[in-house]
């Protein structure tokens, strides 16, 4: 079977490359990522996975970033920033002479300026602004993050210098920015897509000043870059970068094995040992800093009585799951924020296993015979939840024992991501994979007030005042002690009122083939192919 599906694979993933100008693998200087999944735009500010972000940070910068394999901030498109006493305007000194790609249809006449990045943040910020309906004008992540609100100006002095102020201090902004959210596209791109009728281009075929230039992209087969010779971090060892979009784990492992693809992310856990075992492969591991969860739409009777909540969270053996699903990597979550992740409270313990409980507290609630509801799960491996039909039907077994007969119900990855933030499920096993090391990314982000409108990674719907005012006192103090005390606190008010199940934290690993070198796993469940060679192919 497995034989049968690789020489399938063999023959997409060889048309594709065909196709698209390349001679596969073999050829000199190309690396092959098995990619989960198609990103749902190539533009970084409309994307929220890290599929998403994965197929947008080859062809963006920054202004600053997290060192590769850190959550350490660095230079990157600004070579050096201040902060006011006040924390609230920061100065961007951008670096010089950086160039932006060419294509068919564009050629820059310029290297980067202010006008580029006050651009960049503009279209997400304003309302008014020519593109911020643009491609739909999604910005969801730059509004779960409160910026919106935030900002009160963004300023060019002259052209390499960038003046952001804020209406508050934000000890998460400079982290915030340095997110996929905050890469910096060409203002003269845009104005001559506006000129020539065609503005959604700019989402379709990127331009940016990273590593590698957008080449095509071929929706569920193949994702392709070319290096930029012209990047001011140097030239990469590598000429082309291909993404071949394969959704099955089984699949993406058997092209690793046959050198289709050099590398490939979320193995089954089952491979794990067979994995080790192979001298022709390497596999990493990586403590991520990440969360799976079942959301429990606190907007949709029953949900929004706790006492189904809890009796909910009661009734659900996560032990067997992380033992049955995850396997080594996984650990049985308790609150959102993950254990390596300053701020997380080891004090907070969950109920015990306790079904008969369970059953009383939905009898409490009027519902004695339980209820029916559907039960959705991600279709493809997630760095959070690696099989998500299976995680979804031993939560299926475990709550048909308390009387909640669920439906396990999936769509395409982009489809079901859809439905997700549009908040249309009631029951919905879901993730998060930290963009920055920072706790509001999960707090804030996933379960404050702001998220929790259509459209916001809030896709529980709870909006808690209590929870949400501490979580906006730690966004703007600058005392991390007294930040972590105010998380553990709201973490005190989430374990209170349930509008999760938190099932799993989760080590990822990354299969490669021994000749791959450079590569380095991130804590942010990025990967990143800056500087990424292989051995022998200069």
């Amino acid at each position: 079977m497995i034989r049968r599906r690789n020489l399938i694979g063999a023959t997409l993933l060889g048309a594709a490359l065909l196709t698209l100008g390349l001679a596969g693998p073999a050829a000199a200087r190309t690396l092959v990522f098995c990619s989960e999944g198609n990103p749902e735009s190539l533009n970084p500010q409309l994307v929220t996975t890290t599929t998403g972000m994965d197929a947008t940070w080859p062809v963006y910068n920054t202004l600053v970033e997290f060192a590769p394999g850190t959550t350490t901030i660095q230079p990157a498109l600004a070579e050096s920033w201040t902060v006011s006493e006040d924390g609230r305007t920061y100065v961007f000194r951008l670096r010089p002479n950086v160039a932006f790609h060419a294509s068919a249809r564009f050629r820059p006449s310029r290297s980067l300026t202010a006008e580029d990045v006050v651009f960049s943040f503009e279209r997400q910020w304003r309302p008014d602004h020519p593109f911020h309906r643009v491609s739909g004008g999604g910005y969801s992540y730059f509004r779960d993050l409160g910026l919106p609100a935030l900002l009160d100006a963004i300023e060019a002095p002259d052209p390499l210098t960038v003046r952001i102020r804020l209406k508050q201090p934000d000890a998460t902004f400079l982290a915030n920015v340095a997110m996929a959210l905050g890469g910096i596209l060409s203002a003269e791109y845009a104005a001559a897509l506006q000129a020539a009728g065609e503005p959604e281009r700019i989402d379709r075929e990127p331009i940016g000043t990273g590593p590698f230039s957008f080449a095509g992209f071929q929706p569920d087969v193949v994702l392709r870059y070319r290096a930029f010779p012209g990047y001011w971090g140097g030239r990469q060892p590598v000429d082309s970068l291909v993404f071949s979009i394969t959704p099955n784990a089984a699949v993406r492992l058997a092209k690793v094995r046959v050198g289709e693809c050099h590398l490939t992310a979320f193995p089954n856990p089952g491979d794990l040992d067979a994995i080790a075992a192979d001298p022709a492969l390497v596999l990493m591991r990586q403590e991520e800093l990440n969360i799976g969860y079942l959301a429990l739409n606190t907007r949709t009777p029953p949900l929004n009585d706790v006492r189904v909540r809890r009796a909910i969270n009661m009734a659900i053996d996560k032990d067997a799951i992380v033992q049955g699903v995850y396997g080594p990597g996984g650990t049985a979550a308790r609150t959102p924020i993950p254990p390596n992740l300053w701020s997380h409270d080891p004090a907070i313990r969950d109920e015990p296993l306790d079904r008969e409980a369970a059953l009383r507290l939905l009898a409490e609630a009027g519902l004695p015979q339980g209820f029916e509801a559907e039960l959705w799960y991600p279709p493809v491996s997630r760095p959070y939840n690696p099989n998500g039909r299976r995680v979804a039907d031993l939560i299926q077994a475990d709550l048909a024992r308390i009387n909640i007969r669920v439906r396990p119900m999936t769509e395409e990855w982009s489809a079901y991501r859809g439905r997700m933030l549009a908040g249309e499920t009631a029951l919905a096993l879901f993730g998060w994979t930290a963009d920055n090391g920072d706790p509001d990314n999960f707090l804030g982000v996933l379960l404050g007030c702001t998220a929790a409108r259509p459209g916001g990674s809030n896709i529980a719907r709870w909006c808690e005042p209590r929870f949400d005012a501490l979580v906006t006192e730690a966004r703007r103090t600058g005392d991390q002690t007294r930040r972590a005390a105010l998380y553990r606190e709201a973490q005190g008010v989430f374990k209170r009122e349930s509008p999760w199940v938190p099932i799993a934290h989760s080590a990822v690993f990354v299969v490669a083939r021994r000749e791959v070198t450079g590569y380095r796993m991130d804590p942010l469940g990025r990967h990143l192919f800056r500087g990424v060679g292989l051995a022998g192919s200069r």
